[in-house]
């Protein structure tokens, strides 16, 4: 006769189970590195492919010296930095097999993409500190030099770059490499404008805005069923064709040599020392000793009016249905199609837009040089409004007003490195890409509470 199964309590060890006297390990969280020694033959192989890297990166830029019609070969300097590359992937690849640097490497495993809603009842800091910002930029042109002054209007008309094509490439997702052109149709406008028509900063202001918006419809229309690399080639020769237009048509651009661009007024004052036949300085009404820096500061002082509304406008588009509609081009176009959506309108809204902005801040550029040529708009420039969106964050506002800032500071900057300064902005580009693949700061949505009686 069987003897009756007696069922184990919860505390009673099964048969097959360790003692407790027995050390157990405890469970590994799934999101935990799982343990690992230290692989010095993988570190070595590390290093010398690091190296050989560097051997390729810098040999032609630090070995190579040119000296008149031949060069010479700087080894050991070369050596140095090839040496230091390889001891720091060593020492970066030795820490990453440990434990906390297992951790520090699952940080930059995560997904960080898409668009996050923020919760319905959260207020932004930005309500404190764009007051603050404010306050200070008002403050910023009685203590600043005429260098600083001249750094902050440049950053400023690179933000109004950046905000044009962020519509274009952040938010609608065409990839514009011809961003430039509509920047110079925007600087000769008030050039060229001038000298045939005797148009002032002031009437130039929003006739470059229309033309630079004209240029991008004429553009939008015949890319319209291009998308990705297709897109990116055609806006490219576009931009070719308008530095070339410019540079090569001497009868009325003045080709290489340039057009000058007279100084902005203000209700007629002008801000030279001299005024021109008729009119009257500024420091001469105001009966004030003549500051040359009044010019730069009318400048900074409207350029910031003008970033102030084209951020409100941007911010208002962007929560409006066409703002939606450029999200959904951006994302998935046959379903923006499906949906009812007029493609059609919405790249070419994307374009003008965009574009408009561009001439805006064309205008700008000419008055602060008071001198426009064509070396000033080539395919480097877009390519640098291109990287302050896609640095910044694509779609996000805030994100590209720092990165404008940071990518037009730090070249002026790294201007005692002047050999090197490309090199390295490069690298902070690369490290800025591994860092943060989406951007410094990613497009948000604010959320909204479901009201009462509907269904979530």
């Amino acid at each position: 006769m069987s003897q009756p199964t007696v069922p184990q309590s919860a505390g009673t060890p099964s048969p097959g189970a360790q003692s407790p006297d027995k050390p157990t390990s405890a469970p590994r969280s799934p999101g935990s590195p799982p343990p690992a020694g230290l692989d010095i033959r993988q570190c070595l192989l590390d290093a010398v492919l690091a190296g050989f890297i560097a051997l390729i990166v810098f040999g032609p830029v630090v070995g190579v010296v040119l000296d008149g019609y031949s060069f010479n070969f700087h080894a050991p300097r070369l050596a140095w930095i090839i040496l230091a590359v390889m001891a720091g992937r060593f020492a970066l690849s030795l820490f990453l097999q440990t434990g906390p640097g297992q951790r520090f490497q699952l940080r930059f495993n995560g997904d960080s993409g898409g668009v996050y809603v923020r919760p319905a009842d959260y207020k932004s800091r930005l309500r404190w500190i764009i007051p603050l910002i404010l306050v200070l930029a008002a403050l910023f042109p009685f203590v600043a030099t005429k260098y600083l002054l001249t750094v902050a209007i440049l950053g400023l008309i690179y933000v109004l770059l950046g905000l044009g094509l962020n519509i274009v490439v952040g938010l609608a997702g065409l990839l514009d490499l011809g961003y430039v052109a509509f920047y110079a149709i925007g600087a000769y406008g008030l050039a060229l404008g001038y000298e045939y028509l005797g148009l002032g900063f002031w009437s130039m202001l929003p006739l470059a805005a229309i033309m630079a918006a004209v240029a991008g419809a004429l553009l939008g229309f015949p890319v319209l069923r291009m998308h990705g690399d297709y897109l990116a080639i055609v806006t490219l020769g576009f931009g070719e064709i308008i530095r070339l237009i410019l540079n090569n048509w001497l009868a009325f651009t003045g080709g290489p040599n340039g057009v000058s661009v007279p100084s902005p007024t203000f209700f007629g004052l002008e801000f030279g020392r001299r005024a021109r036949e008729g009119g009257v300085p500024i420091h001469e009404f105001l009966n004030i000793p003549y500051n040359p820096n009044l010019k730069f500061i009318f400048i900074y002082g409207v350029l910031i009016l003008v970033v102030l509304l084209v951020l409100y406008i941007k911010h208002r588009l962007t929560r409006m249905p066409i703002g939606r509609a450029w999200e959904a081009l951006r994302e998935d176009e046959i379903a923006c199609r499906a949906m009812g959506l007029n493609h059609v309108l919405v790249k070419l809204s994307a374009f003008t837009l965009g574009a408009s902005t561009a001439g805006i801040a064309g205008v700008f550029f000419a008055t602060y040089q008071g001198f426009v040529n064509p070396t000033s708009f080539t395919f480097f420039e877009s390519a640098l409004i291109l990287a302050i969106v896609v640095l910044g964050g694509m779609g996000s506002t805030i994100g590209v007003v720092i990165a404008a800032f940071v990518l037009t500071v730090a070249p002026e900057l790294l201007r005692s490195f002047a050999e090197y300064r490309v090199l390295l902005f490069g690298i902070l580009m690369v490290v800025m890409m591994i860092w943060r693949p989406r951007g410094l700061i990613r497009i948000s949505r604010a959320g909204f509470a479901a009201r009462k009686g509907v269904a979530p």
